[in-house]
């Protein structure tokens, strides 16, 4: 397995949904020599163009974009293997003498890259499976009020709807005694796994939200209805990229009759929520990186020399 080196200068566009990421990563790398590396965690799966709006060969214009289209929407997927298949990407890319550029808005796989997974034990199954049981029957919110009480660094990181890492959170809480938000916080502090200058892409709200309804539209346009169509005939409707944002409105449409222009609100909905979510997160996250445009970031003088 490839393995980071701290000094590669590496460059990050990350950020939020329909803030031009890749069109400024691709910019950026057609001004500095560079290639992309991708982070996002629909647009790696085969087959989930439309959706995920993968840049086609005619946007890239010859530029290599690494860990797209890299599994089958039935393979998974997690911050490890992602940080392993990013590890050898960017390091085939500085080989050659390019800049590696790390483009998406996966957040949990672009901390992992730049700083590296923390310590946790390994899931315990009868624990898991307790609060589990917890979550049905008291509910997100509920399990999230009592992961405020333990961890209130934490609780206050992620949405009290988001079952998975509230209910983790607890776990590692039960296993060792120490919080989630404690451990995140020393991780930050230790050496970062590249030299990683990080750009945080965002828009002014009306004029991003205006950019998603013009993005959802124009996805629908190009097809997005037939491509879940296939998608579904050939992998069915649980592979896990079925269940990302807007794919899964997509997928209703298909499945249930949801109507079209239903299917397109809900989807302009998800995405805002989505937005809302990446930037919270973002906010929190110890990789660091400030807050931009992509004109200021293709203006600047620090994109990575």
């Amino acid at each position: 397995m490839s393995q980071p080196r701290p000094g590669t200068r590496i460059v990050v566009i990350a950020g939020v949904t329909a803030a031009s990421k890749t069109a400024t990563a691709l910019a950026l790398a057609r001004a500095r020599d560079g290639e992309l590396i991708g982070a996002d965690s629909v647009q790696v799966y085969r087959g989930f163009d439309v959706g995920s709006a993968k840049p086609t060969a005619a946007e890239l214009g010859g530029v290599r974009h690494h860990l797209i289209d890299a599994i089958d929407p039935d393979e998974s997927i997690d911050a490890g293997r992602y940080q392993a298949l990013a590890d050898a990407a960017i390091a085939d890319v500085a080989s050659r003498g390019k800049l590696p550029i790390v483009v998406g808005g996966t957040g949990l796989w672009l901390r992992t890259l730049v700083r590296g997974l923390i310590e946790l034990p390994p899931p315990d199954p009868a624990l898991r499976a307790e609060l589990e049981a917890d979550a049905d029957r008291v509910g997100g919110p509920a399990l999230h009020a009592r992961l405020a009480e333990v961890d209130p660094v934490y609780a206050a990181r992620i949405h009290e709807n988001d079952r998975r890492r509230i209910v983790r959170a607890l776990e590692v809480w039960r296993q060792t005694g120490e919080a989630m938000g404690a451990l995140q916080d020393a991780h930050a502090k230790g050496a970062p796994r590249y030299d990683a200058t990080v750009h945080l892409l965002d828009r002014e709200r009306d004029d991003l939200y205006a950019a998603i309804r013009r993005r959802i539209r124009a996805m629908l346009d190009a097809g997005w209805v037939d491509e879940v169509k296939a998608l579904l005939e050939r992998w069915g409707p649980d592979v896990r990229p079925m269940n990302s944002v807007g794919y899964r409105e997509v997928k209703a449409h298909v499945l249930d009759d949801v109507p079209l222009e239903e299917t397109e609100r809900l989807a302009y909905k998800a995405t805002r929520i989505y937005t809302r979510r990446q930037r919270t997160w973002f906010n929190n996250d110890p990789m660091g990186g400030a807050w931009t445009d992509a004109e200021r970031v293709l203006a600047s003088g620090d994109e990575g020399q």
